[in-house]
């Protein structure tokens, strides 16, 4: 199973997401069944590292962040992925406008997971400087798309 967690420019919130999930998915003994990447649906910082905000979050938790580079969507990411996860309603639209035809179902929002909350959604914190309100937001809502996955797995 593959997840890819999207946001606008892939250096904020989805690696942050995918930073945090890999490390629920290894605690949980599925990283080989569950693999985690992350992707921008713009490509305006394609080839630069997690925002050092992020990455100093990730360092607060002791979470790895594999030294992910920014990359935008891509079509193949829609065949090879389970769930596209986007972080906000202009990047589930986005999302699905990029995506090949009949594949915009793979295209979530973060907390579509969440009973009660699945029309939330974590605002930008390049904009907000809320980073760890991103932290806090995702904290809540990954730990349901992992039960959803095991379930799914099972």
């Amino acid at each position: 199973m593959k997840v890819i967690f999207v946001c606008l420019g892939n250096i904020c919130r989805s690696p942050m997401a995918e930073a945090m999930f890999k490390k629920m998915v290894a605690e949980a003994d599925l990283a080989d069944q569950i693999t985690v990447d992350s992707a921008g649906t713009s490509n305006i910082a394609e080839g630069s590292s997690a925002d050092s905000r992020t990455k100093a979050i990730l360092d607060k938790y002791h979470i790895k962040d594999d030294g992910m580079i920014a990359r935008q969507l891509r079509d193949r990411d829609y065949y090879d992925a389970d769930y596209i996860i986007a972080m906000d309603q202009m990047n589930v639209q986005d999302a699905k406008d990029m995506a090949p035809a009949g594949l915009e179902n793979k295209v979530h929002g973060i907390f579509e997971a969440t009973p009660g909350k699945e029309n939330h959604y974590i605002v930008d914190p390049w904009i907000t400087h809320r980073f760890q309100d991103t932290y806090d937001s995702l904290s809540e809502a990954l730990p349901n798309w992992l039960a959803k996955l095991k379930k799914e797995i099972k």
